[in-house]
């Protein structure tokens, strides 16, 4: 969720972020085990879902003016708000379905100790994402050097980084390995270069940018773009599992979906954005650096948000948006005063999911309509287990590391978010489980109950923890409805898409949607961009 969390020897690692109550679940608990208890986080759905029917609001008892009213206080939402205060904007407000800010990237704390309810590191800046680069600047995370960029080592993640869990074993790294005359070893070899081949754009420059809507488009990456990433990979012969294995997990955990559903140029953007695909050997001893903190973005989040104070108003579900000649009105529920607000600001930037955007502005433009109608969400389950002591792991295998993936398991793996800590010894901690769901799934997510969905994740663990269930004490689970856009084939670069993020009426769009995938360098740039006009 985006915006959402590994280390790769095979290239650039996942952002994010992001069973169901009632089904029957393989398996069943140890009779010895006692029922771990289990609390769904966040705001009830119900707030959200105000919208899907149409109501008779009682007059407005507060009438409020903003200079700029942004709705929306995700990542994309505080990044156009500063964008807007830096331009001389002084009365900006905004307003947030939540009690807090951050959208995907809230955190959370169980039993004392800082966690993620979704995304949880950002990787250090590509060339193209200066917006994130001057604000990492602003905040110390980045300083320069003799003409060098130089991160703060103290929030770069610890090693070891990441394992995978295959063959009844800990090995290093998420891609599984392989003999070096194996043919998976030479298919990984091909799909390296491939890789290699397509991130050359014309005139020497990058054909695979981040921000995406800065990359060059060619036939090729039009052809790419409308092509499933699984039939790509067909015609070329990259049919060994293992490796077939380790690019549909990329996908779920980068864009909440597998191979088959996601366009061949997401795809290969996973990794030509970034440092390439690489077999493992080819960069002995190196990682692609990414920040994270126990409590993952949420970390960014807050300095985001802290100079909001007073003109953040959280627990407001925004109801109906009008644009008027001369003004644009807002509707919003106050969840806590149980009242309605009034707003009205000569600028407003629904910085919500485009699908969000489409129910609550009352005349939608038509690239509006097309974007929310070809846009899916993948729902995501997030997980936080509080154990009071370390798992106990096997003394033969790779150690345990920040990231830690299950082979073939239907889950995403987990971090560890005292990994992190500069404490001596292991002790207590919090494993945060990350589950992309199919479609279908999202309906029972409403499920009041969280036992069903607790042991789901339970039993995906058990296979490479087996004594999970006696030391579990407590898990939180966060439900994510509507995670991360799907970039399906011929989603990016869609003219919808590319009208809304060049919208400069009174009413304008800043979300991680409009680049149709969810991740953090995305949703900010929107927010920027915004107010550059």
């Amino acid at each position: 969720m985006g915006q959402g969390h590994a280390l790769r020897t095979a290239g650039p690692t996942r952002r994010q972020l992001l069973g169901a109550g009632g089904l029957a679940l393989a398996g069943c608990t140890p009779r010895e085990a006692a029922p771990v208890p289990a609390v769904w986080l966040g705001a009830r759905h119900e707030r959200g879902h105000r919208l899907r029917e149409p109501q008779r609001l009682p007059a407005p008892a507060v009438q409020r003016r903003a200079g700029v009213l942004v709705v929306g206080a995700g990542v994309a939402g505080l990044a156009a708000a500063r964008a807007y205060a830096r331009a001389g904007h002084g009365d900006v407000h905004l307003l947030e379905l939540e009690d807090s800010a951050g959208g995907n990237s809230r955190g959370h704390t169980l039993a004392g100790m800082g966690c993620p309810l979704a995304a949880h590191y950002l990787p250090l800046p590509a060339p193209e994402s200066h917006e994130v680069a001057e604000w990492l600047h602003e905040i110390g995370l980045l300083r320069s050097e003799f003409g060098r960029t130089v991160p703060d080592e103290r929030h770069l993640c610890h090693s070891p980084q990441e394992r995978l869990f295959i063959d009844g074993a800990w090995v290093e790294g998420l891609l599984p390995p392989a003999d070096p005359a194996s043919p998976m070893a030479r298919q990984v070899q091909r799909f390296a270069s491939e890789v290699a081949r397509l991130q050359r754009g014309p005139n020497g420059g990058r054909a695979f940018a981040l921000p995406a809507h800065r990359s060059p488009w060619t036939a090729e990456i039009a052809a790419l773009n409308d092509t499933p990433f699984a039939h790509w990979l067909d015609t070329r012969q990259f049919d060994d599992a293992r490796l077939r294995w380790y690019l549909d997990y990329c996908c779920r955990d980068d864009y909440g979906a597998g191979i088959a559903a996601v366009s061949a140029w997401a795809g290969v953007h996973y990794f030509a954005s970034r440092h390439g695909f690489h077999a493992p050997g080819e960069l002995e001893g190196e990682r692609e650096a990414v920040f994270t903190w126990p409590e993952g973005n949420a970390w960014l989040v807050q300095r985001l948000a802290a100079p909001w104070a007073g003109r953040l108003h959280t627990g407001r579900t925004v109801l109906r948006v009008t644009e008027t000649r001369h003004a644009v009105q807002v509707l919003a529920w106050d969840e806590a005063a149980q009242q309605v607000e009034a707003w009205t600001a000569p600028q407003v930037v629904l910085a919500l999911p485009l699908f969000v955007a489409a129910r609550v502005l009352e005349s939608p433009p038509q690239a509006l309509r097309e974007a929310a109608a070809r846009l899916a969400c993948a729902p995501w389950l997030v997980a936080n287990l509080h154990l009071p002591e370390p798992l106990p792991d096997r003394a033969d295998g790779a150690p345990p590391s920040w990231d830690n993936v299950v082979y073939g398991s239907a889950g995403l793996g987990y971090v560890d978010a005292m990994h992190q800590s500069l404490r001596p010894h292991a002790g207590p901690t919090v494993l945060t489980a990350y589950h992309a769901l199919p479609l279908g799934q999202r309906a029972a997510l409403l499920a009041d109950d969280p036992a069903p969905w607790a042991e789901r994740v339970l039993q995906d663990l058990q296979a490479a923890h087996p004594d999970i269930r006696r030391l579990v004490q407590r898990i939180e689970l966060m439900r994510w409805g509507h995670a991360m856009a799907i970039p399906q084939p011929g989603v990016h670069g869609h003219p919808a898409l590319q009208a809304l993020r060049a919208a400069r009426g009174r009413v304008r769009f800043a979300h991680a949607d409009l680049a149709g995938y969810s991740v953090f360098e995305e949703a900010f740039t929107a927010g920027c961009e915004v107010a550059g006009a």
